[in-house]
């Protein structure tokens, strides 16, 4: 069993509460992560133990990415909030969060993922968090667009 942790930061060109309401639109992820589509559970999505389901890749290849709220906690006097979920598997175990805070006349993000992989040795979790962390980078540039492009349609 590979245990992954990896870390992505990345700077928006949007406010701090609008980074944030993104984000914690889990159904919304679908839009912005490659090949992901994601059922929530009824009910407050930010609540403790609001649950989630991602699940990425295509046909038998994909991968179901079973998730519960353990935090999600948005502080407006300070426009900074921070979330963090359990993963229940049935591969991927842990914990991921993110956290926004504002960033001059932007925001800032820190995604942060530690994990366990079954039926992977130990020497390839470099490998996977190197993987894991250019797949959310991809993920965040891609955000940063559709942000952008809302704001470009809105403004």
């Amino acid at each position: 069993m590979a245990h992954v942790e990896f870390e992505v930061r990345h700077r928006f060109e949007a406010s701090p509460q609008v980074v944030w309401d993104e984000l914690v639109d889990w159904a919304g992820h679908a839009d912005w992560v490659p090949m992901t589509r994601v059922h929530v559970e009824p009910g407050d999505p930010t609540a403790v133990g609001a649950r989630f389901t991602a699940t990425t890749g295509l046909g038998p290849l994909a991968l179901p990415d079973r998730m519960e709220v353990l935090q999600c906690d948005w502080e407006a006097e300070a426009s900074a909030g921070t979330c963090e979920v359990a993963k229940h598997g049935p591969v991927l175990t842990g914990t991921a969060g993110f956290t926004v805070r504002p960033d001059g006349d932007g925001a800032s993000l820190v995604w942060g993922e530690d994990v366990t992989v079954p039926y992977t040795p130990q020497f390839l979790a470099p490998v996977l968090g190197r993987l894991g962390a250019a797949g959310f980078s991809t993920g965040m540039r891609k955000l940063a667009k559709l942000l952008a492009q809302r704001t470009t349609v809105t403004g």
